[in-house]
Formats: C-alpha cells, structure tokens, sequence
C-alpha cells in the first residue's frame, strides 16, 4: 500500500479545515464584485479626426488618472490604434471630467467619444450565467467520470468516482474563492468576468489531473482484476503518474509565476487565481480524489461485512 494511502486521515483533516477557512472567509466576509457585476461607468476617448499627430495615451497613463479620480480599480482596452475604452465604478460628471482633463495633458487632441452606464440588469444576467457555467460543467463532468469508468465499478461504483472528482473539484474551488475573499478585505482585490474564467480553468485542469491517476486504476484493475487489493492498485496507480502530475503542474506554475510578476496589472489576479487553483488541483487529485476511492472501497466493504455477520445470524 502506498504512503501516501496511509497519511489520508490527515489530508483529509488538513484540507478540512483550509475549506471551513475559507467557507468562513466567504460567510463573513463575501467576495468584493468588480463593475462586470455592480455595473459602472463605461468611457470611450480617441483622436480627434484632423489630428494628425495625435497619440494615444498608455494603458498604465489611463489607469494612473482613473485612479486620481477616485477609482482603485478600472478594465482599460485599446480596441484600436485610435480608440481606447475605459470602465470603472459609478461616477458623476465631474469625475468623468477629471478622468479626461488628466488625459488631455498627455495627449491634448483626445476627445470623449461617449460616456455609458452599465446598469444592474446587464450585472445580474453577468452572475445568473456565471453561476450557470459553473453547475453546468461540474455535472456535466460527473456524468462522464461515471460513463468513462463503468466498466471497472466492481471495487468503487461508477458514481464513485464521479462524485470523488466533484468533491475535489469543490474542494479547489472553495479554496481560490475563500482566498479572494480574504484579499478583498483585506486588499480592496475585485472579482469580474475574468475570475469566473479562471475559476472555469481551474475546474477543467483539475479534472484533467484527477482523470489522469482514474484511467491509470482503471487499466491496473483490468490487467491485475483481484489479484491484489484495491488499496494495492491506487497506490500502484499514484506512484505511476505522480512523477507525470507533478512535473505538468511544475511547468503551468513557472509561467504562471512569469505572468505574475510580468504580466502587468491586468493579468496578475487572472493568474494568481489560477496559480492557487493549480497547486490545489494538484493536491486534491491524489490526496482527495484518489484517496477517496480508497475510502470509499472500504466503507462498502465493511457494510457487506456488517450485512453477512447479521444474515449469518
């Protein structure tokens, strides 16, 4: 039996406790909305037609004057040579007006192409499809472990391992959730569109992960059938794709670390994101998922034990 079998209580505790953290973490404190959820102001400015030598300022030049107007955070995207779109938190007019007068020192033939606000219906419809996607894809991802794996469920039922994965993939979730409540309280850190993406990430290279050590069981159960004992088999199975697991985690980490620190703003909190989902998903696939098959082996089989003792009497 591997060893990595024998320490699953104390993963199991270990993991508990990080998930009450951060269920804790999002009870009390809740994740911090950016204006893909709240709505907000949402500005266009580029060049002016005559002007020949016009140029746009740089994206780090907008943000630094949305934020001497009262806003931390902002989404600022060149959408053409001569176009640049800019959205943040609900403004009055003379914030609008500072934003612009800021941006007109740098670049004086800038002219304010329009001025919208995103309201609260677009913001609700942004959370009910967010919300959506991700229920989608967890059962979705159910239902094909359980297909994929019904011909080896004599040990742990198809379902099995299909609600293993799903618990791991709550797991991974719940931690990269409870850590951006932690940072927007502590560090006014805003969660859009871009979040949702990444949690949607995580969910498919947590899967992928899982799958990877399932499909190694599922061949050494149909080469070795009951020769050896269920636990024999995972343990076999990890220390076959650990070296695997390990090194593809390794080389997602080292560019995420690279966008990460240059990257720039926009992308650091998309990646950090994905970066803690990653390290967990790596974890949670052999010390949760895997495991728990374990787990769940021996809890039926003690059950069949229990009925024959009491059929016997």
């Amino acid at each position: 039996m591997d060893k990595i079998l024998t320490i699953r209580r104390y993963t199991y505790t270990f993991s508990a406790l990080i998930v009450a953290v951060s269920i804790g973490a999002l009870v009390h404190f809740g994740l911090k909305p950016g204006i893909d959820f709240t709505g907000g102001t949402l500005m266009e400015i580029g060049c002016q037609q005559d002007a020949k030598d016009c140029m746009l300022p740089s994206i780090d030049a907008v943000r630094a004057s949305i934020a001497q107007a009262g806003f931390t955070t902002a989404v600022v995207q060149k959408t053409d040579a001569n176009t640049i779109v800019m959205r943040y938190a609900r403004s009055t007019e003379e914030q609008n007006e500072k934003i612009i007068n800021a941006l007109r020192k740098q670049s004086p033939h800038l002219v304010q192409l329009r001025v919208d606000f995103v309201g609260a219906s677009v913001s609700q419809q942004l959370k009910d499809n967010a919300f959506k996607a991700i229920v989608i894809a967890i059962v979705v991802i159910m239902i094909y472990i359980a297909w994929a794996f019904r011909k080896v469920s004599f040990f742990v039922s198809s379902w099995g391992y299909g609600l293993s994965a799903i618990i791991a993939l709550v797991h991974d979730i719940v931690i990269v959730l409870g850590i951006f409540a932690l940072l927007g309280y502590f560090a006014d850190v805003e969660v859009g569109i871009s979040f949702i993406a990444a949690l949607l990430t995580v969910l498919g290279y947590s899967v992928n992960d899982t799958i990877v050590v399932y499909d190694r069981v599922r061949e050494n159960i149909l080469r070795l059938g009951k020769k050896r004992s269920f636990e024999d088999i995972v343990g076999r199975s990890i220390k076959e794709t650990l070296a695997r697991s390990l090194n593809t985690s390794l080389t997602v980490v080292v560019v995420l670390l690279t966008i990460i620190f240059f990257g720039g703003a926009p992308l650091f909190y998309f990646a950090l994101a994905l970066l803690i989902g990653i390290v967990a998903g790596t974890y949670s696939s052999i010390f949760i998922a895997t495991a728990l098959l374990v787990t769940a082996y021996n809890w039926r089989h003690r059950n069949d034990h229990r009925k024959r003792i009491k059929s016997d009497k």
